[in-house]
Parts: C-alpha cells; sequence; structure tokens
C-alpha cells in the first residue's frame, strides 16, 4: 500500500468524484422516482452510471497520473500547486454541471447537451431568465458551490499534494497505472469500440438512460460533437436561408397552400391516394453497402435471385441514388428524410439526438408502435442513442438474441437470416396494432461472415463481398418466405433499401457510379412488378413509402412523393462524397467544393462526365439545399408539430 501512495491525489479525485456523481444520480432518481421506476430494470442507472462516471474521471486523471509516475520528485515539489489547482477545478465543474442539471431536466427532460453551450451565446437572455425564473436554484448552487469550494480550498493541500516514494518503484508501477486509466477510458478489453453515450440506454425512456450518465460528460459529448458541425457558409458560399428553403421547395412538388406551419418551413400535408381507417404497418429493411452493381435486375452482377424474384411483387426502383457513403447517412436520408450537410450525419451530432423528425417518432404520434431491429450492437455509430430520443419505442440488438437459438454469431454480431427471425416473430407479437419498424442488416460488412450451407459460393473463398451478397439476399428471401405466412403481411408496407454501396471510389470528384442503389416497395396498395425508372434520390423514398399507408400526414421531409411527381418534371439526385456536393438534374450535375467555385458536368453515363457550362441557377439550387439542411438543423426547425 505505501507503494501507490504517490498515487493518492487520483485516488482522492477518484473517490470525490464518484461522490459527487453517485449523490447526484441517487437525488435526481428520488426526484423523479415516480417516473423511473415505470421502467423495468430501473436500478440498472446506478452500475451504468459508475461505469460512466469511471469514464470521465479516468480521462481526466490521466495527465497528472502521468506527470506523478515520470516526474522525478524534486520537479513535482515545483509544481505541487498544480494539482490542487487541476482537480479542485474538475471536481468544481462537475459538482456545479450536477447542481445545474435538475433545472434543466426539469426544462428539457434531458441532462444538459448541447443546448446548455448554446446558451452561453446568450449571457443576456440567460441571465435574465434565471433571475426571473430560477433565483432560488442559483442562490441555492452558489451557497452550496461556495461551501464545497472553501473547504475543498482548505483541504486541498492534504487531498492533492504529491506524495514522494523510490523514483524506480514508481516507474515500475507506470504500465499498471496507464493500464488502468486506459481500461477506465475504454470501460472495455473485449470490445472493438470505446463504450460511449449509447451504452448508457437500455429503457424506452430518455430520461432514465440520461440519469445513467453524468452532465459533464453529456455536455463534454456535445463538445466533442461540435468539430462535425461544418460551416457551410464559409466552406461553400453564403445564401440568406429564406432564400434557400424557398429555392428548395420548388423541387418537393408541393403545393404551397400546403405548407401547414410558418415556423418550420418545409412542414407540409401530404395527402395518401387512399385513406383507410386503419392504416398499413411499415417496415424498412435497411440493406448494408447493397450497391446496384450487385443486383441482377438492375443489370449488376448475378447475386440477388431473391430479391430479384420479389421485383414481379412490387415496384423497383431502377434510378436511385444515395446521398452518402455511411451506414448513418443512409439512415438519416431513409427514416428522416434530411437532406445530406457538411456536418456529420445528424445521427451523430448532439442538437438532433432529441426531438428531430424521423418516420417513427411521426407515425408513433399516429398511435404506432416503433422499433429499431439490428443484430449488432446499437450503440455504434451512436444509433441507439438516437433512435432512443427519436420516437423509436423499441430497440431489439445483438443483446436480445439467442445464441443457442442463432443460426450464427460474427464480428459484427447476429446473421441477417437471425435478424429476420427476430423480426418476423417481434412483428406476430404485434397482434393488430400498427407498427413502423426499421430493420438492419449486418451480413454483408467486412469481414463477410456468414453460416455455412446458405448459399451455393460465387467466390471459391467464403468469405468476401460477392459471396456475403449472396448471402445477405438469401436472407430477405427467408424473410419475406415467413412474412407471407403471417397476417400481418397483408397489412404492412415492404421496403427493401440499401444504406450506400460497397467502398466508394473513382475518379470523378465524385464517382456517381458507386451512389447506384436498388430500393423495392412491397404491400397491398403499391403496384406490382412495375418499375419507377426516373433518376430519383434517396430522400424521395420515405415520403413516397407515406403514399400508400392510407392516411394524410404532416412532414417536414423536403424529399418528393414520387407517386404523384407529373411526368414532365426532371428527376433529380443529391449525393455527398467526403466534402464533394453533387446536385444532379437529369444528366446534369453540379459539383460543389470547399472554398471553390462550383463546376458543372454533362454526363454520358454514371462514370463518364464531361465538363459543361456553369448554368448559375442550378448552382445557386445546389447551394441552398446545403444551406437549408444547416438551417434546420442548427435552427432546430426539423421536427414534428408535437414536439418541443
Amino acid at each position: 500500500m505505501k507503494k501507490i501512495i504517490f498515487l493518492k491525489p487520483v485516488i482522492n479525485f477518484f473517490f470525490i468524484g464518484l461522490l459527487i456523481t453517485t449523490l447526484s444520480r441517487f437525488v435526481l432518481f428520488l426526484i423523479f422516482k415516480e417516473r423511473v421506476t415505470q421502467t423495468p430494470d430501473y436500478w440498472l442507472i446506478f452500475p451504468i452510471g459508475l461505469r460512466m462516471d469511471i469514464i470521465l474521471l479516468s480521462y481526466i486523471s490521466f495527465l497528472p497520473a502521468l506527470l506523478l509516475c515520470v516526474l522525478p520528485d524534486n520537479y513535482l515539489q515545483k509544481i505541487r500547486r498544480f494539482f490542487s489547482f487541476y482537480f479542485l477545478t474538475f471536481l468544481f465543474v462537475i459538482f456545479f454541471m450536477e447542481l445545474a442539471s435538475f433545472d434543466f431536466i426539469n426544462e428539457y427532460d434531458t441532462r444538459p447537451n448541447k443546448l446548455f453551450i448554446d446558451y452561453l451565446i446568450y449571457p443576456k437572455e440567460v441571465v435574465g431568465t434565471l433571475i426571473k425564473s430560477y433565483m432560488a436554484s442559483m442562490v441555492f448552487s452558489f451557497l452550496v458551490l461556495g461551501t464545497a469550494l472553501y473547504f475543498g480550498i482548505k483541504k486541498s493541500a492534504h487531498w492533492f499534494a504529491p506524495k514522494f516514494v523510490a523514483y524506480r518503484t514508481k516507474l515500475i508501477l507506470f504500465p499498471l497505472v496507464v493500464f488502468l486509466l486506459f481500461f477506465g477510458v475504454r470501460s472495455s478489453l473485449v470490445s472493438k469500440r470505446p463504450i460511449n453515450a449509447s451504452n448508457a440506454i437500455f429503457s424506452t425512456d430518455q430520461l432514465t438512460n440520461n440519469l445513467g450518465l453524468n452532465s459533464l460528460y453529456t455536455v463534454g459529448f456535445a463538445l466533442y460533437s461540435l468539430k462535425n458541425e461544418g460551416n457551410s457558409a464559409k466552406m461553400y458560399g453564403k445564401m440568406d436561408p429564406n432564400e434557400a428553403i424557398n429555392r428548395v421547395k420548388k423541387y418537393m412538388n408541393v403545393s404551397e397552400s400546403n405548407f401547414t406551419d410558418a415556423n418550420l418551413p418545409l412542414m407540409h400535408l401530404q395527402k395518401a391516394d387512399t385513406i383507410l381507417a386503419r392504416p398499413y404497418n411499415v417496415v424498412i429493411f435497411l440493406q448494408e453497402s447493397l450497391g446496384a452493381e450487385y443486383v441482377g435486375s438492375l443489370g449488376g452482377l448475378q447475386l440477388t435471385p431473391e430479391f430479384d424474384k420479389l421485383t414481379k411483387e412490387g415496384m423497383l426502383f431502377t434510378n436511385l441514388y444515395c446521398t452518402g457513403t455511411r451506414s448513418v447517412r443512409g439512415i438519416e436520408a431513409v427514416v428522416t428524410g434530411f437532406l445530406p450537410s457538411p456536418s456529420e450525419s445528424v445521427v451523430k451530432l448532439s442538437n438532433s439526438q432529441t426531438g428531430f423528425y424521423t418516420l417513427a417518432e411521426n407515425l408513433r404520434e399516429k398511435g404506432y408502435e416503433t422499433s429499431f431491429i439490428y443484430g449488432g450492437m446499437a450503440n455504434f455509430d451512436n444509433m441507439a442513442a438516437f433512435f432512443n430520443g427519436n420516437g423509436f419505442s423499441k430497440i431489439i440488438d445483438e443483446k436480445d438474441y439467442d445464441s443457442s437459438k442463432a443460426a450464427f454469431k460474427g464480428t459484427w454480431g447476429y446473421s441477417d437470416e437471425d435478424l429476420a427471425v427476430k423480426a418476423n416473430s417481434y412483428f406476430k407479437a404485434m397482434g393488430n396494432k400498427p407498427f413502423f419498424s426499421l430493420m438492419f442488416s449486418t451480413s454483408n460488412h467486412e469481414p463477410f461472415e456468414f453460416p455455412d450451407g446458405r448459399i451455393k459460393l460465387y467466390d471459391k473463398k467464403k468469405n468476401t463481398v460477392h459471396n456475403a451478397m449472396k448471402y445477405a439476399d438469401f436472407s430477405i428471401g427467408k424473410f419475406f418466405e415467413m412474412a407471407k405466412k403471417e397476417q400481418y403481411f397483408k397489412n404492412t408496407i415492404f421496403l427493401v433499401i440499401a444504406d450506400h454501396n460497397t467502398r466508394t471510389y473513382g475518379k470523378n470528384l465524385v464517382p456517381i457510379n458507386k451512389f447506384h442503389i436498388p430500393a423495392l416497395l412491397i404491400g397491398p396498395n403499391v403496384p406490382k412488378n412495375k418499375s419507377y425508372e426516373k433518376l430519383c434520390s434517396q430522400i424521395d423514398i420515405a415520403p413516397t413509402l407515406l403514399n400508400f399507408i392510407g392516411m394524410d400526414i404532416n412532414n417536414p421531409m423536403p424529399g418528393r412523393n414520387l407517386m404523384q411527381l407529373a411526368d414532365n418534371v426532371p428527376g433529380r439526385a443529391i449525393m455527398q462524397f467526403h466534402d464533394n456536393n453533387a446536385f444532379r438534374i437529369e444528366n446534369q450535375v453540379v459539383i460543389l467544393q470547399p472554398n471553390k467555385e462550383p463546376l458543372q458536368f454533362e454526363m454520358k453515363n454514371d462514370t463518364v462526365l464531361i465538363p459543361a457550362k456553369l448554368n448559375k441557377e442550378m448552382a445557386k439550387d445546389a447551394l441552398a439545399h446545403i444551406t437549408t439542411a444547416s438551417y434546420l438543423y442548427k435552427e432546430r426547425k426539423y421536427r414534428t408539430k408535437g414536439q418541443r
């Protein structure tokens, strides 16, 4: 024990930090007990909270622990006050954030996040609001913080002053200290990725999940996420938001009289072809990396016989282009209908973790049960946190599968056929309740693992992209084979669509051929054995899907309902490749690059682009879509009426 006395400042910091966050979590639990205890296994907020607190404290402790281990005693003596200042500062901030949490939760139903940071930009308005509405809380907080700071300063030398031991002893223990802190930061030695906020999600109650975090962590995550929020005006040029929105509206094929909310500029009433007393269920089967080049019915390799057979039962979109090259961008387009922006996908951005429009939220407000079903871990790419905060009532992922009954579990989780079985079983259990569900496949992802004996291999080597594509297609067929035997099938609109293609590359600024993906709609009202051949974008599919469900519905999606698009309206697609943005109208494409003038090309085909004279109006329209996406996100104007 004497040998680790030099780590006493770090150990004391950990103890005091855990005391603050744990007591705060317990107090918040007592305050919101009536709500929290309605969640099964609500007690998990405490072990989850301990885990998240250790992650935060390990990050903070890394620098002082390193100094204590590697600096000789004479140098530590010179900077001894640094340790008191460092640890006291962070303890003060942790304590302040926890004290601020109650009022913030009361107002926004979540722990402090990016909104907490945003308010710092408006000190006059914020301070005025605090004085008028939260004076008692402010006085209490200042008294408690002042008292804590007073005693902290008095005790800091005792708690945080370096203790001296033999330098050799410190060097010997140094690897162990680094390992423990590294383990503390990652919170796992077996997971392929560090633990993040999504791992705190275990319920459908956003607040209950948030109590398993701590407020400095949530604000720190919001600050970290700011790096993803690109400045569209700085990168591509300025445009007045009103002009941008009007330019986007002219592509939406929506009558001006159908726009319904001046505060939500794209909110409009979309009318269905047929009104039903009991609207149809919606199931989206999102396919990992299923590019058109692998789909036989789209002229690609003969890897999708099951999908190709299903095209006879519905409507195939033959000229569809995805918006990006990542799964989160595909999720963004298919589930939210949002435009691609210079920022990361909204799935990962802090300002969209709650109150952001999704099909799930829209339909949940109409009485639908909503779910996300995945074979892997839903915390990947922050999916669980985004879905949980935006309308998905049920999240089913790897932990919910029975390994003894599964066909196969690989690097990315359970196989696509296990996903199909799990989803079919869940949908059967819905009975007559209307439901919306997003299924997301995993098998067609490197290292391309899948069970033996399911397909005739395309390549001799088993674990290749071609064989994984065939297995993913096999699982699509298996899902529909099971679904057709169930009662829910005849009351459901199904969408099978890719999130993006496989590895996207090419000589052009935007390799357009690599953005071509399949989409297939199947359902009671959907025309059978029909192809939609006009150029369209991934963001058009969600509003097109709503056309068939049997009810009029308000939504802010800028995509087109392709079923009500006049024949003489030219097709459009929007694609993002790194920082390059392609805006395509038929065979003309404008490409915007950061800090450069727009370029225009005439497309001979998907791979041959010939430089053309710039159409300035088309270039402005391209910029308008980027500007609108940034504006709607930053101003929180992409939501349903029912959200705050």
